[in-house]
């Protein structure tokens, strides 16, 4: 009988519910922090009333699981008969969430490969689903982690943002620290490169932004078979028409996925972010 291997992330790949409950993958979430008040995302927390906080101008931050969380999922994977377990998350260069599963990964009792993705929200989704597609079609540990980090290499996140101040103020904006200078005079668009958020472009409204960010993904997308997430915060009327026009411009587009980000990478952007992901098959 072959081996069983179990699949963990955490809460910021934001995979959809039914994806999380076909391929049986355990979830280890992040927390927000809304003043003194500290929940779990996905759990505790919603989006909007993130969301919400930062129009308020209430304090929000957010912090990593802890190992000894990590070490319960993998004794939990162990405990219903997991041989090994693939452990996919958040970029080691946005969050401590790797470190943590790394630290917990020498206790667990069976064998874990934790994989830092360099990448987000459904760009680490898409990463999580090739593993766990790896893992039901019987390839063994090293082969299903070798599967989730080639994806990973050529999926693109593009993504736009009112302002750049959440991201200043959380210390997660790295060299798209010389647009703060123009921040109010241009609309920015960033992107992840080797795990990092780093400025792309800056163009003059929101509206302009918009259609260069779906330039981005189109030819990004080329005419290769790909799966394409449009995220955002607070802004469905823009999410929405932005998939239905590269939905229309993709030849090769095969899932298409629309949602809102979670509270934790939603405390860093703020209200009206618009993102796409281009994860070629």
């Amino acid at each position: 009988m072959p081996d069983r291997l179990a699949l963990v992330t955490d809460s910021t790949a934001y995979l959809p519910q039914e994806a999380i409950d076909r391929h049986r993958i355990a979830v280890v979430p992040l927390s927000v922090a809304v003043g003194d008040e500290v929940l779990a995302e996905g759990v505790e927390i919603s989006p909007k009333e993130v969301a919400e906080a930062l129009r308020a101008k209430r304090r929000v931050t957010t912090s990593r699981p802890s190992p000894e969380t990590f070490a319960a999922a993998y004794r939990a994977a162990a405990a219903e008969g997991a041989s090994g377990v693939v452990s996919v998350h958040i970029s080691g260069e946005l969050s401590g969430t790797y470190e943590a599963a790394r630290l917990a990964a020498g206790e667990a009792g069976i064998p874990v490969r934790v994989v830092d993705s360099r990448l987000v929200g459904m760009a680490l989704g898409h990463t999580v689903l090739t593993a766990a597609r790896a893992v039901e079609a019987g390839l063994g540990l090293d082969e299903a982690v070798a599967a989730a980090t080639a994806r990973a290499a050529m999926t693109s996140s593009f993504f736009y943002v009112d302002t750049l101040e959440h991201l200043r103020r959380g210390g997660r904006i790295g060299a798209a620290q010389a647009l703060l200078g123009s921040a109010l005079a241009v609309k920015p668009l960033l992107h992840l490169s080797d795990g990092r958020i780093e400025p792309l472009e800056k163009v003059r409204t929101a509206s302009r932004a918009i259609a260069r960010l779906e330039e981005l993904a189109v030819d990004r997308a080329g005419a290769a078979d790909v799966d394409i997430a449009v995220h955002h915060l607070a802004a469905e009327e823009r999410a929405e028409p932005l998939a239905e026009r590269l939905r229309e411009r993709i030849p090769g587009l095969r899932d298409l996925y629309v949602g809102e980000v979670g509270a934790v990478i939603g405390a860093h952007v703020g209200p009206g972010l618009l993102a796409v992901v281009v994860a070629p098959r």
